[in-house]
């Protein structure tokens, strides 16, 4: 008798943790939260631009046609260089050659050929833009496109920027609290909701262009006001 009383006893002992382990747990209440987003801008005068300056020759043969190209643009970049655009400043965005036809009564026959090679220019100081276009066509260049308008201190903006859009969110979260008779207790989320910019203003130039002493005339350039974007979603708790 006693033996098996001290079985029973040490089964008991042992089946107590697991019996303790296997106690449910209350669910925790889900805590109140309100989700705002928040924008913030910063506008800035743009002190950097990046411009697109290419040349464009035809002759008879393709070597005669990329050695006028080769000539056109060693002056294009000689004349930005001497500008004051450094080599860093400088890349080149493509380089064709290609036959052109014509066709009449549905036979082809070779016109000529074309050599196009197209260079971007980044320039930091903004008010020679004008210029150093004028310069380029005078030299050789036959298009200019694709003027890209930002800060240089880019990075800087954007944090502003970011900063105005958490304080416009927790500003909306507040209100949206207030609203429902609570108050924002702590700040439990922030999300960035980053996008591609889109360069803002953009200006082209096409087509043709004339050489010479004359073609050397300064281009009028408006620069105006670029803006950064920043869009946050912010998750506050409440109470």
């Amino acid at each position: 008798m006693v033996k098996t009383f001290w079985m029973i006893a040490v089964g008991l002992a042992l089946a107590a943790p697991c019996a303790a382990q296997a106690t449910p747990q209350p669910p925790t209440e889900p805590a109140q939260v309100v989700v705002t987003t928040g924008e913030g801008v910063v506008r800035r005068a743009p002190d950097r631009a990046w411009v697109t300056i290419a040349s464009e020759n035809r002759a008879r043969t393709a070597q005669e046609a990329q050695r006028a190209n080769a000539d056109a643009m060693s002056a294009v970049n000689a004349q930005l260089k001497a500008a004051g655009i450094t080599g860093d400043a400088i890349q080149t965005l493509g380089f064709s050659l290609q036959p052109e036809f014509d066709y009449v009564n549905g036979r082809q026959t070779l016109r000529d050929y074309v050599a196009r090679n197209a260079v971007q220019a980044r320039v930091d100081a903004l008010p020679k833009l004008g210029d150093i276009i004028a310069v380029a066509v005078a030299n050789g260049a036959t298009n200019v496109s694709g003027i890209r308008f930002d800060v240089q201190d880019r990075e800087g903006a954007e944090r502003d920027a970011l900063r105005r859009a958490v304080a416009d969110a927790r500003a909306r979260a507040e209100a949206a609290a207030a609203g429902a008779g609570l108050k924002v207790d702590r700040i439990v989320r922030i999300e960035e909701q980053r996008e591609v910019a889109i360069p803002m203003p953009v200006r082209a130039l096409g087509g043709p262009m004339a050489r010479g002493a004359d073609a050397a005339v300064p281009v009028p350039i408006e620069s105006g006001e670029i803006e950064i974007h920043a869009k946050v979603t912010l998750t506050a708790a409440v109470r």
